[in-house]
């Protein structure tokens, strides 16, 4: 059914005459007529009786006249919604990050995010880069914000931020009482407490010790870097960590920074959106708000 047909047939039927149709759609009396005709051979259905003193609905009329308003009611609220969407009026974003991503840059993003567009329902879901990127593929998620390797290729992406992985240990640890800086072999008679497998710190780490040709030897994997962080209190384990993560540990004391001189770890930090993928406006509009100051 020709909805321009249908917009002609409402006024017309809303104001009782040809004459009236068309000065309420600012077309001509004949041009209503047409539209009248057209869509009642389109139906095969005589829609008006003609009267001296002009139109009354047929029965069929009056049945199509429920059916008309209650499509333009709809279209009107399709209208409203969709400039709402548009404007960020309304609308829903749906993040995925990795650990650290989750926990230290993502919450002063959303919070400035919220504060500009209030009617916005924000969702984060934090796990590691495996996942995060799972998400993306299943189209659970808008943008993901990760910290480790990932398949470059396979999806649209910004760098952030770099982040250096540090590694550190508990006070008591043997390696904390010594002064001189250390060789990675050193490290290799202590046990890594590192992040689950699929975690992108994990990747980062055992990226570095290989190309130094070490191999990394894992005597806890912890989903929770700040459970990782508590288990280093026994004073046997090592960690690289966030610079970002453990700055306040570092800074009472409750860690202790290792010096080595032939390892240094850094990592970048990206969102990935799906390749190709037509932002919608809220994702769109906290990627912006995500691009770091020239």
């Amino acid at each position: 059914m020709n909805l321009h047909h249908l917009k002609v047939f409402l006024a017309v039927a809303e104001a009782g005459s040809i004459s009236a149709g068309a000065e309420r759609l600012h077309i001509s009396q004949p041009a209503v007529t047409r539209e009248i005709r057209e869509l009642e051979a389109s139906l095969d259905l005589r829609l008006f009786d003609r009267l001296p003193r002009g139109v009354q609905l047929t029965e069929g009329g009056q049945r199509l006249l429920d059916y008309a308003r209650r499509i333009f009611v709809l279209e009107q609220a399709a209208e409203r919604d969709l400039r709402d969407f548009a404007q960020l009026e309304q609308g829903e974003l749906h993040l995925g990050a990795s650990a650290t991503l989750g926990a230290y840059l993502l919450p002063p993003l959303i919070s400035r995010f919220r504060a500009l567009h209030p009617q916005i329902f924000v969702s984060l879901e934090v796990s590691n880069t495996e996942a995060v990127t799972r998400q993306l593929d299943d189209g659970r998620i808008s943008l993901g914000f990760v910290e480790g390797p990932f398949a470059q290729a396979d999806y649209d992406h910004r760098l952030l931020a770099r982040d250096a992985l540090l590694p550190v240990v508990a006070p008591r640890h043997p390696l904390a009482r010594t002064a001189a800086p250390l060789q990675a072999s050193e490290l290799q008679a202590y046990p890594l407490y590192m992040r689950e497998p699929g975690s992108g710190a994990r990747a980062s780490v055992e990226q570095a010790y290989r190309v130094h040709g070490l191999e990394p030897r894992a005597g806890m994997a912890i989903g929770s870097t700040e459970a990782l962080k508590r288990l280093l209190a026994d004073g046997q384990g090592i960690a690289w960590l966030s610079q970002r993560v453990v700055e306040r540990e570092l800074a009472s004391g409750e860690l202790q920074r290792l010096t080595v001189l032939d390892l240094q770890i850094e990592r970048e930090l990206h969102v990935l959106w799906r390749p190709g993928a037509s932002l919608s406006p809220a994702p769109a509009a906290f990627l912006a708000l995500s691009e770091p100051p020239h």
